[in-house]
């Protein structure tokens, strides 16, 4: 109860990470409760209210607070099932990611020689594309779709996580309570998820929570690009996409997709430096 207890004190220090936690607290609510939360279903549609403006613009009614888009879809119902469709991005991507990265640096600390030089070479190379065009380059060989979104995002973000283990479990090994367990006669897979795993966990859990941003942001971009969730599906991307045409005479259906996205992923940042500052004794005040 102390540790947790200090840890909170560290991290509430940072009012932006305690403002970060709110906001993402929020979404987790939003989306589990986006059945209840929602007026509407995200895809009907009121074909007597097309691109109904906001509540206080003239012309707006509460029926529809944040205003319909071009085929009479509430956009606030839109907004809300798209929080719980952003969050299981973000969840897929930084779980598929953060496991296949953690055996992989893992394997490549313990093993060396030929393994490690292979797995990192292997690693190098995909950091040399740009992240956006190579998730690009992998949906248009899987196909668009959601799915392969999230599995084009997680490559994207492998590397990272790959050596960041690596670097870590590297570090522990050299410590003389790991030399202690292998004499005691631990063999290698206790070694590598008993022993040194854990302590490699304060810098995945900020990895983990930066990466839930990078993946909403990226996969908004490929559903923005029409390689990631396809319409009607309620993604902020997507509804994005939808909008460009009509962003002169109609703000809104361009805007509040914009905004959620933004302040998603601002939330996600501020979370994750609040985690950095709270769990790194260095950066501690």
């Amino acid at each position: 109860m102390s540790a947790a207890l200090t840890f909170w004190r560290s991290f509430a220090v940072n009012r932006g990470a305690v403002l970060g936690l709110a906001v993402m607290l929020g979404l987790v609510v939003l989306a589990v409760l986006a059945d209840i939360a929602a007026p509407y279903s995200p895809i009907e549609q009121f074909r007597d209210s097309l691109l109904t403006p906001p509540v206080w613009q003239e012309g707006g009614t509460w029926h529809y607070p944040l205003g319909t888009d071009d085929v009479g879809r509430d956009i606030l119902s839109r907004l809300i099932f798209g929080a719980r469709l952003s969050l299981m991005i973000g969840l897929t991507v930084v779980t598929l990611a953060l496991c296949l990265g953690t055996a992989l640096g893992l394997t490549a600390a313990f093993a060396g020689g030929i393994v490690d030089v292979v797995i990192m070479r292997t690693m190098d190379v995909v950091l040399v594309f740009p992240s956006l065009l190579l998730a690009i380059v992998v949906v248009a060989i899987l196909g668009p779709g959601l799915f392969n979104a999230m599995m084009a995002v997680a490559i994207v973000f492998l590397p990272g996580y790959t050596r960041l283990v690596r670097a870590s479990a590297l570090s522990e090994l050299a410590r003389d309570y790991v030399t202690a367990t292998r004499s005691a006669g631990a063999g290698t897979l206790r070694l590598m998820f008993n022993t040194v795993l854990p302590n490699c966990a304060a810098p995945l859990i900020v990895q983990a929570s930066l990466g839930f941003s990078g993946a909403i942001l990226d996969a908004a971009a490929l559903g923005f690009l029409g390689l990631g969730a396809q319409p009607p599906t309620p993604e902020w991307g997507t509804m994005l996409a939808g909008a460009l045409q009509y962003y002169q005479r109609a703000w809104w259906v361009l805007t509040f997709p914009g905004l959620a996205i933004l302040i998603t992923v601002l939330a996600f940042n501020l979370l994750g430096d609040g985690l950095r500052d709270a769990l790194d004794p260095k950066l501690k005040r």
